[in-house]
């Protein structure tokens, strides 16, 4: 696979795992840009133990610890999403089905960042990293089985916690 189709394929992926943990968009195009210039770096250090996917998913990773160390974190989670939804009013000519959605989509992040640390970091991986269930075993530190069965109690938790949002 070329270098311009894997980045095609792999960054909305990345972008989306940074936006789900950052709730920030600018940050996520930081982030992510900042993911994939290192994986370029180092990309003779790839040795082939696990997919280019799992490795890039592993330096992101190691991008965003380095960020939430950084000075550039200052601003809480919740602020951040406040920030998110000034910028979402200030265009608010867009449809109402449009909003709904957004709305459906600050209660699941919402929910999501209620989870802990662990069960969080499997959800976003699954859901906007949209990786496997091996591969999320192998970032995390723990087995495949390990992964799909926190994943699936997250998702129970998660619709518990929605299920009177969407009633």
């Amino acid at each position: 696979m070329k270098l311009d189709e894997l980045y095609r394929q792999i960054q909305p992926r990345i972008y989306a795992y940074f936006f789900a943990r950052t709730l920030n968009r600018e940050a996520a195009e930081d982030l992510t840009h900042e993911a994939f210039y290192q994986a370029m770096k180092s990309m003779s250090s790839f040795s082939g133990r696990s997919s280019v996917q799992t490795w890039i998913f592993t330096i992101a990773r190691h991008v965003l610890s380095k960020y939430y160390r950084s000075k550039s974190y200052g601003q809480s989670l919740a602020s951040k999403l406040e920030q998110e939804q000034n910028q979402q009013k200030a265009g608010s000519n867009a449809a109402e089905e449009l909003v709904i959605r957004k709305e459906e989509q600050k209660k699941l992040l919402d929910a999501i960042h209620q989870l802990d640390e662990l069960s969080r970091e499997i959800i976003i991986l699954r859901i906007y990293g949209e990786l496997s269930f091996k591969e999320i075993g192998e970032l995390t530190g723990k087995s495949e089985n390990y992964a799909r069965v926190a994943f699936h109690r997250a998702k129970l938790k998660l619709h518990k916690e929605l299920e009177g949002y969407y009633a």
